[in-house]
């Protein structure tokens, strides 16, 4: 497979730890993690909505509000693909539990917010958006899947494209089975050719021996807490400016990408 080339126009990201991409630069030029307080702001939505929206969606809009802010492109305008290893896990307790013990007070709201693709559908709501979205589900591999996915449409459609990747925390039994001990999430606005806004050029290419890339602390225990914080390879490499790192986009396969900084 030759190299699939993109470019890197907006970067998004929010943790416990993290509240942006700069935090993430600061840690790793040696700078103390600063625990951030509170639920993501998920500013783009409105202010009712904000208050009902499950943390789940808070963490996809905010990553995805900061990576088209970054990348000075007008939502609206965007196709996207959302991405989630486990969805909304809350939202699944409670309604194993209540469909359990008391199946007619079951909760439309939430069983509304528990599809996989609620937070693509807030943001199009969000932002106005009417391109097309897709919602990815590939368990721990769910970040490169989603990944090799927006490639691969916006180089069919030579269009820019908003992926977002993000899982939030839960406790337990869920927690034993997925092993989500952190809420994560990130995003990336991509184009199939440099622009005023390009940051970086990606080379992507598909490999079929399965790879981890190494990660200093305490990026390697965040990755290990939640599996959306698989792209935090890519986030690193692009924070430190160049590199190659892989991601697992399947069982048997990765994706090598090698990194070349624009700015």
């Amino acid at each position: 497979m030759n190299a699939l080339q993109v470019h890197v126009e907006g970067i998004g990201l929010w943790s416990p730890q993290l509240a942006d991409f700069d935090a993430l630069r600061a840690v790793l030029d040696g700078g103390a993690v600063t625990p951030w307080g509170g639920r993501p702001a998920a500013s783009l939505l409105p202010s009712n909505e904000r208050r009902r929206a499950p943390e789940s969606v808070l963490l996809a809009i905010e990553v995805a509000g900061q990576a088209v802010a970054m990348s000075g492109r007008q939502a609206a305008s965007l196709g996207s693909v959302f991405a989630s290893a486990h969805g909304d896990q809350t939202i699944t307790d409670y309604m194993c539990s209540t469909l359990a013990q008391q199946p007619h007070a079951l909760s439309p709201t939430r069983f509304h917010n528990s599809v996989h693709n609620a937070p693509a559908g807030y943001w199009s709501i969000a932002t106005g958006c009417h391109a097309a979205s897709t919602s990815v589900c590939a368990q721990y591999q769910s970040f490169g899947a989603a990944l090799l996915e927006a490639i691969s449409q916006l180089l069919t459609a030579q269009a820019p494209l908003l992926l977002v990747c993000s899982d939030t925390a839960t406790g337990p039994p869920l927690r034993e089975v997925t092993g989500c001990r952190e809420s994560f999430g990130s995003a990336l606005v991509l184009a199939p050719r440099a622009g005023p806004s390009s940051l970086a050029r990606l080379d992507v290419q598909l490999g079929r021996e399965p790879v981890v890339s190494e990660l200093p602390e305490p990026l390697a225990s965040w990755r290990a807490g939640n599996a959306s914080a698989a792209a935090l390879p890519l986030l690193a490499m692009l924070a430190r400016g160049n590199g190659r790192c892989t991601v697992a986009a399947s069982d048997r396969s990765h994706l090598q990408i090698d990194m070349e900084s624009i700015i």
